[in-house]
């Protein structure tokens, strides 16, 4: 690799360098909380909190915990959607040298069960809406405290009242002797002071699923120091500062929600709009009420809120960055959104960038003033990317595509009980550094920037959200009707990729629009929602290879075929 990389020409004022403190992370949020004690540090649903108030609810929170028994390596699994309790929980858990498990909080019942015993959380934090997902997890996986909360729970009481009248009635009481500790109670009632360990930056602070070839989630286990880097790096690139207005449309069990837009936010001081439930509705009204400075979403976000009536009604001058990742950006959503932001008054384009759980978040991201056509960007501080030759370390020419590692201070400390795949993912070149391989195909051109071209693994990109398609044709074959089935990806101007899947039936059973709706609801009730398929297609027989396994690169040809016809 050049030395230095020849991308650095392109960062203006951007550092090529970032001083790291050698501390935790919630070390990294109170510093903030001491610098800029009286700012906001998060509007949710119009609830307001300073720094000092939002510092005072971490430390509460922590002591709660460990008056449960929480303590060092514990693991929580938190299933929330983006919310103070979740955030206040995640960095309350790494004050006590435990680790925060991020799963959705819609995952089914089943999918509870396998996480929490395969990250092995002895404690779990969800809605009480959605207790009924949690309680079969008590008695035989390693959950022994279950805590939840009310979205309400953090609200002042008069906003807590709306939200009762509006939502909070229509929700299932839990019953009254259900094995659960409260998240008020925590927070309420006077707690002994945890302990406070002295941890290594270098230790695990959480935990977050991505899927592997296989189509099997796998545990990727974070550090400290990875969570703060991730930060830093993109608070940098975007010139980030104290009062800046963030808004954080995307899940926490996500890496572009948790690192990109809620770490980012905190440790840089800014105020950090947090928004529980997307919708294009939701998020229009939100930018046009509370001028973000900075936005970051998949591009399905994008394709919705540019249609939207309160987005082209709101004033978007205020906008400096809009990024978007998770999945390729069509060409006409970067456009349709761009052409509105002229028109209500601002200048920010619409940015592409290249990330991964393995680093957190984005690796790679497209300067802020810079248009590269078709590339995503360059690399961010400390950051070095090659175009390596699949599987190897040899680094392949200027042009030519190969396989992207990556190497630098957000790269994973490696998976959760699984040194196998560690260790064909994390290889140690003969330059001595330790490099992240994607299994994503890419190249990069004589100035620096790089270009993505496809993907080594099977899995299904659909609205930014990983599909494993070993998973759901698991599931669908499990329908009495259904041979067999084989799960693609088909490009999908709105979603980036649609989950379609085909179908061999049992002898006996007759291909329908019936049967095709029967298979559908049945993903339904086990799967999360954009793991469903959203179009079954019968077939009589599946195309082979020379080996035998059923040939899905076939099935895509020729439904690309059909459709072009």
């Amino acid at each position: 690799m050049e030395d230095p990389p020849r991308w650095l020409a392109e960062y203006g004022e951007v550092p090529h360098h970032l001083a790291y403190p050698e501390c935790s992370l919630y070390d990294a949020i109170m510093a903030t909380v001491r610098r800029v004690p009286d700012a906001v540090a998060y509007d949710f649903l119009g609830a307001t909190a300073t720094y000092r108030e939002f510092g005072h609810l971490i430390d509460q929170v922590a002591d709660g915990f460990a008056s449960l028994g929480m303590g060092p390596d514990d693991r929580i699994t938190i299933a929330l959607p983006t919310s103070p309790q979740g955030v206040a929980a995640f960095y309350a858990a790494n004050r006590l040298g435990a680790i925060g498990v991020m799963i959705h909080p819609l995952s089914t019942a089943a999918e509870v069960e396998r996480l929490i015993t395969l990250s092995r959380s002895r404690f779990a934090l969800t809605l009480d809406a959605l207790y009924h997902r949690f309680q079969g997890a008590l008695g035989h996986t390693p959950l022994e405290t279950l805590i939840l909360t009310r979205l309400s729970d953090e609200l002042t009481p008069l906003r807590r009242l709306g939200f009762w009248l509006v939502q909070g009635r229509k929700i299932t009481a839990v019953p009254r002797d259900a094995p659960v500790r409260w998240w008020k109670d925590l927070v309420t009632r006077p707690a002994p002071p945890g302990p406070r360990p002295v941890l290594s930056t270098n230790a695990m602070a959480g935990i977050l699923f991505s899927g592997g070839t296989l189509g099997t989630p796998k545990g990727i286990m974070l550090s400290h120091r990875n969570f703060i880097a991730d930060a830093m790096q993109l608070a940098a690139w975007v010139g980030l500062k104290d009062g800046d207005r963030i808004l954080a449309a995307l899940p926490i069990f996500h890496g572009f929600g948790l690192g990109a837009l809620v770490n980012a936010g905190f440790i840089t001081g800014c105020r950090v709009i947090l928004v529980p439930r997307f919708s294009a509705e939701i998020v229009a009204k939100l930018v046009r009420k509370k001028q973000p400075n900075m936005i970051a979403g998949v591009p399905t976000l994008y394709e919705a809120i540019s249609r939207d009536p309160n987005f082209r009604r709101a004033d978007l001058s205020c906008l400096k960055a809009a990024f978007s990742g998770g999945d390729a950006l069509p060409a006409p959503v970067k456009e349709r959104f761009e052409r509105a932001v002229v028109e209500r008054g601002g200048s920010v384009k619409l940015l592409e960038g290249y990330g991964l759980t393995e680093a957190v978040t984005g690796v790679i991201v497209m300067p802020l003033h810079a248009v590269r056509e078709g590339s995503l960007g360059v690399p961010l501080p400390d950051m070095l990317v090659a175009i390596c030759r699949p599987g190897t370390d040899e680094e392949l020419p200027v042009g030519e595509d190969g396989e992207i590692c990556v190497h630098g201070p957000p790269v994973m400390l490696g998976y959760l009980d699984n040194p196998a795949a560690t260790a064909q993912t994390l290889k140690r070149h003969r330059d001595g550094r330790t490099w992240l391989h994607t299994e994503d195909i890419g190249h990069r051109d004589a100035d620096g920037f790089f270009y993505f071209r496809g993907r080594i693994k099977r899995m299904i990109k659909s609205s930014g959200f990983n599909v494993y398609p070993a998973e759901v044709e698991q599931v669908i074959s499990q329908h009495p009707a259904v041979a067999e089935a084989c799960v693609v990806g088909m490009p999908d101007p709105s979603q980036g990729e649609r989950v379609t899947a085909f179908v061999v039936l049992k002898a006996g059973q007759a291909p329908s629009p019936a049967m095709a709706q029967e298979i559908i609801a049945h993903c339904r009730d086990r799967l999360i929602k954009w793991s469903c398929p959203r179009g079954i297609e019968f077939r009589s027989e599946f195309p082979r290879t020379r080996i035998g396994k059923v040939d899905f690169q076939a099935l895509v040809r020729g439904e690309l075929a059909e459709v072009a016809h």
